[in-house]
């Protein structure tokens, strides 16, 4: 099976996430998720599990350098100095010398972004991240990203499925060439039952969360990172690369968005959203 490259990181389309997932359970998934065939893995400080998700790499036949790596740094540690001390932090607790992929985990509210993307900067210079991006910004942060930024704009992680309107960030973000990797793909288990995608997914002989990834890799510039704790459920997923949809049913899933599609709002890290 082959996975598209995505941008100008070439992002696996269609990746591991590890929300949730701890210790030896993280270590076991990550592990399984790289014998099936997955080449990307999602982490985050935030998720305390990189200590996990690094045994499952080095348990793992797959040469590091087959694996597209990524990991976040919350908003609280985007002092420079912390924010360079922070990652070293995660290379030691996930075993490896470079994360492929460095994402801003959320806006701060408090630092400077210049002087965060600064330390970024610094940090892809000297090799210890291969390429820079953000999660959860606005059309205004990446704009301001994309001019302090030194190298292309790797990605924007966002909240994607088929229940939130993010119809004005998406066309931003294709007329900039910027790929978005939708979390919380499945609307954390929403998308199962759904009347449309089940009778789009009985059409093609499919789950309605294989429909829903495959709808969100059928976006220019879309990378999926579904979440699972079960093994059985990593082949299921990882298939839906190959289901091909239709404009019309295409359109039907985009119809499902609707006002209150939003799940993920923390308090305290939420900015103003575009929608």
């Amino acid at each position: 099976m082959t996975i598209s490259a995505i941008g100008p990181a070439g992002i696996p389309a269609l990746g591991f996430g590890t929300f949730r997932l701890k210790g030896d359970e993280a270590a076991d998934m990550v592990d399984a998720a790289l014998s099936q065939g997955y080449r990307h893995i999602d982490t985050a400080q935030a998720y305390d599990n990189e200590e996990g998700v690094g045994k499952g790499i080095a348990r793992s036949d797959v040469p590091r350098d087959e694996i597209f790596l990524t990991t976040k740094i919350l908003p609280e540690n985007f002092a420079p100095d912390t924010f360079k001390r922070k990652l070293d932090e995660s290379l030691t607790r996930l075993g490896t010398d470079y994360v492929d992929l460095l994402l801003l985990h959320w806006p701060s509210k408090k630092v400077p972004l210049a002087e965060t993307l600064g330390a970024l900067n610094g940090l892809i210079a000297d090799g210890k991240v291969r390429h820079g991006g953000v999660s959860n910004f606005t059309i205004s942060m990446l704009e301001e990203t994309r001019e302090l930024l030194g190298s292309p704009l790797a990605a924007n992680q966002v909240e994607v499925h088929p229940f939130i309107d993010q119809t004005r960030l998406m066309e931003h973000m294709v007329a900039h060439r910027i790929p978005f990797e939708a979390y919380s793909p499945l609307a954390q288990g929403e998308v199962m039952g759904n009347p449309t995608l089940k009778e789009i997914a009985e059409a093609k002989g499919a789950t309605e969360a294989q429909v829903t990834l495959a709808w969100i890799l059928a976006h220019p510039g879309g990378i999926a990172i579904p979440k699972t704790a079960n093994p059985d459920r990593l082949p299921q997923n990882l298939a839906a690369a190959e289901i091909k949809l239709t404009q019309e049913e295409i359109a039907r899933i985009d119809a499902l968005r609707r006002p209150d599609g939003r799940i993920v709002q923390p308090e305290g890290l939420t900015p103003d959203w575009d929608d």
